[in-house]
């Protein structure tokens, strides 16, 4: 198998419909989690799942992308790719969050930001650029944990953290394998080529030190959850620890210092582009 193919078959498993979605994983890690709703001003985004829960007696706010199961399931969750409202959401209980010193943990899965027309008459660039621009400031620990796409500022919004973790066959990127072919070799089935350009996998990321964290899956989350929730689980706790006891001072320059290096990576991708061209 060449380099290409395998990180193809990465792509095809964080896309998978066997792969557990947010909320399985929520279920597994916080099982008192408590859901809350709306964003107070137009309505209640089910692509983002957000609420309360505990972690080893921890109060912690939990906040993640789903995309659903089975087919009605999917569709009631937009596949994952959230509205305006639902980055509002996100940025409301995050705030709360904050008010009452609680850690914040985000789970990233999504194909992108829906692309709609509504969503766009709604927002929706406004309202990530805002969840950009307040979790940078945020005083508060923020872990992030990449679970299967993380596509664009659609993963971005909620993935601006002091802590990023990313299970070993996800992928984040700054948009999807098919539309960087479409723009860079004006052919969207040439996406396995694209993706290998992409540099998307946690081991590419980590060493770009995008990511600070690979949670091994051990046979895959699509077949046997169970070694990387207990491998995140560690992870999780030992982070947790450690950045309660950062100073928040100290939190908000390493997170400053963590989004500018995500920055010079996106530059590196767009002069892959201008190259190519």
């Amino acid at each position: 198998m060449t380099d290409m193919d395998k990180v193809w078959q990465r792509v095809k498993l964080a896309r998978s419909a066997d792969r557990p979605t947010s909320k399985s994983l929520i279920k597994a890690i916080f099982p008192d989690f408590i859901e809350l709703h709306g964003d107070r001003l137009y309505g209640d985004d089910e692509a983002i799942v957000g609420g309360l829960a505990t972690f080893n007696d921890i109060p912690v706010t939990v906040i993640a992308e789903e995309k659903g199961t089975d087919t009605q399931n999917r569709l009631k969750h937009n596949f994952g790719m959230p509205h305006p409202e639902g980055y509002r959401k996100a940025l409301r209980l995050m705030k709360q969050a904050e008010k009452f010193k609680r850690p914040i943990i985000t789970i990233i899965d999504t194909p992108g930001a829906y692309p709609g027309l509504g969503a766009e008459e709604r927002g929706q660039a406004g309202a990530i650029a805002l969840n950009l621009k307040e979790l940078m400031v945020l005083k508060t620990p923020i872990i992030v944990i990449v679970l299967g796409e993380g596509g664009s500022g659609g993963a971005l919004a909620i993935g601006v953290g002091d802590h990023i973790m990313m299970f070993e066959n996800a992928i984040y990127s700054i948009l999807s394998p098919e539309g960087f072919a479409s723009i860079l070799f004006k052919d969207s089935t040439r996406a396995n080529e694209a993706a290998h350009l992409m540099k998307l996998t946690a081991e590419d990321l980590k060493s770009f030190g995008i990511i600070d964290e690979i949670i091994l899956e051990g046979k895959g989350l699509n077949t046997d959850p169970e070694v990387g929730y207990t491998n995140l689980k560690k992870q999780i706790s030992k982070q947790l620890t450690k950045l309660m006891k950062t100073p928040v001072e100290k939190l908000l320059v390493n997170r400053y210092d963590k989004f500018k290096k995500m920055g010079e990576y996106e530059e590196s991708v767009i002069k892959n582009e201008e190259l190519a061209d």
